[in-house]
């Protein structure tokens, strides 16, 4: 064998043999096989439903996401930091006990204001669900505590197989009911179920692999619990925000092209991103998933973290340019041909969209060791002048050309940049903790 065939040999012998691949692989096959139920599913579900149910479920959807931040202060990503599971323990406690109280104080906001939210919302149907919010904001803090446990444990058999298998319920429960009953509540009291039902599944294997997961112990705040909540303070003081400014930002074309052009568009723009986060959901979630237990403990050996976030993140831009070209040369056909004549615009929508998507796909390994590098402050001035770009984008698109697609590009030129700032710094910060000898 010539010596470059040996190394090229013994490259792809260590890729092989790579505890890192080869979970980013388990991980990838679960969230694949999510994403092609959801996508087999999807041509049947757009034909019976239609823009508008999609346009409220987007609508509910959005509030949900621009809530989960908040339910419990993201304090749940800090489980996979301490060395020893008992710190990791008591962070999962603090976080469950947080979300029941977020969510009741939710609940009560609802109960005095919702009606005023969903009129000037203008989503004056979905008013009968509104407290269905602060339920599917619970469950959604408890099931990103059993999914952090799990990343923790490298329990990534498990989060693929459930993932797997709750995608099949929850799209099958909205196909069979939507022959009979094509409804958006159909759709918004499913996805809330289905929450739950995530969550459950995966308790079970969280609580097998040492999480606490009796009643009594996720109302136990003890003396260890709030010795955790002050060490982590970055989580609810920088993180939380810098998420709950994220969210904002990302749902705010659903709410807003729902308040002035009706939920028809909000289903437009609900569609044509559920599609183009399909490369993000099936590649860049596994990754993050994986890279970010590798980089904490890249960190605590003091190995080189630049290398690991350029090379990730290279290999994504790879990646994420193959579906990028299709959606912008023939965006609006592909939707019109798959979803049926009824989506064309959702396509014009896509059209724009993919290059925000393409950069958000490419920042995952920034984004996640965003902890690590102890740049949750910059994340969180970074995010308030996205969200302020994005708005005046918007704004701009509604009122001075009275466009909804180019409402939607200015604010997806605004999404890219935000994002490519995020990569740039995480790959300064990296290399400057290097030169400090707190990571090398």
């Amino acid at each position: 064998m010539t010596p470059t065939k040996s190394k090229y040999a013994n490259v792809l012998h260590k890729c092989i043999n790579s505890r890192f691949i080869r979970d980013v692989g388990i991980v990838g096959t679960g969230t694949a096989g999510a994403q092609a139920i959801g996508i087999a599913f999807a041509p049947f579900i757009t034909r019976f439903y239609g823009p508008e149910a999609l346009g409220f479920l987007g609508a509910f959807l959005a509030i949900v996401s621009i809530l989960n931040p908040v339910a419990a202060f993201t304090y749940p990503i800090a489980i996979v930091l301490p060395r020893e599971d008992g710190e990791a323990r008591d962070i999962a406690l603090l976080s469950s006990l947080v979300a029941l109280g977020n969510a009741f104080v939710i609940a009560v906001i609802l109960l005095v204001s919702g009606d005023f939210l969903v009129e000037l919302l203008n989503l004056q149907a979905m008013s009968a669900f509104i407290l269905l919010v602060p339920l599917v904001m619970l469950f959604s803090a408890w099931l990103q505590i059993v999914q952090q446990w799990l990343i923790r444990k490298k329990k990534f058999n498990l989060t693929a197989q459930v993932a797997v298998l709750q995608a099949l319920i929850v799209n099958g429960a909205k196909t069979g009911i939507g022959v009979f009953k094509p409804l958006a509540a159909v759709l918004i009291v499913i996805s809330a179920v289905g929450t739950l039902i995530h969550f459950l599944m995966l308790g079970i294997g969280a609580k097998r692999s040492g999480l606490p997961m009796d009643g009594k112990s996720f109302i136990d705040m003890n003396p260890s619990s709030w010795a955790v909540a002050k060490k982590y303070y970055d989580f609810p003081v920088y993180r939380a925000p810098q998420t709950l400014i994220n969210a904002v930002s990302q749902s705010l074309p659903v709410l807003m092209l729902a308040a002035f052009f009706g939920p028809t568009s909000a289903g437009f723009y609900a569609l044509c991103l559920r599609v183009l986060r399909i490369p993000g959901q099936l590649i860049a979630t596994s990754v993050s998933q994986v890279f970010y237990p590798r980089i904490a403990e890249a960190e605590h050996k003091g190995e080189n973290l630049t290398r690991l976030i350029v090379k990730t993140t290279a290999v994504l831009a790879l990646v994420g340019f193959i579906p990028l070209v299709p959606v912008v040369a023939i965006g609006p056909w592909l939707f019109g041909f798959v979803f049926g004549p009824k989506w064309v615009v959702a396509g014009e929508y896509a059209r724009w969209l993919a290059f925000w998507i393409f950069f958000a796909f490419i920042n995952r390994p920034s984004l996640v060791s965003i902890p690590v590098l102890r740049l949750q402050g910059f994340l969180l001035v970074c995010e308030i002048v996205s969200i302020v770009l994005r708005l005046l984008a918007l704004l701009a698109g509604f009122y001075l050309f009275k466009s909804d697609i180019l409402a939607i590009a200015l604010f997806s030129f605004a999404g890219a940049i935000f994002n490519l700032s995020v990569i740039i710094m995480s790959i300064w910060r990296s290399h400057f903790m290097a030169k400090e000898g707190t990571g090398s």
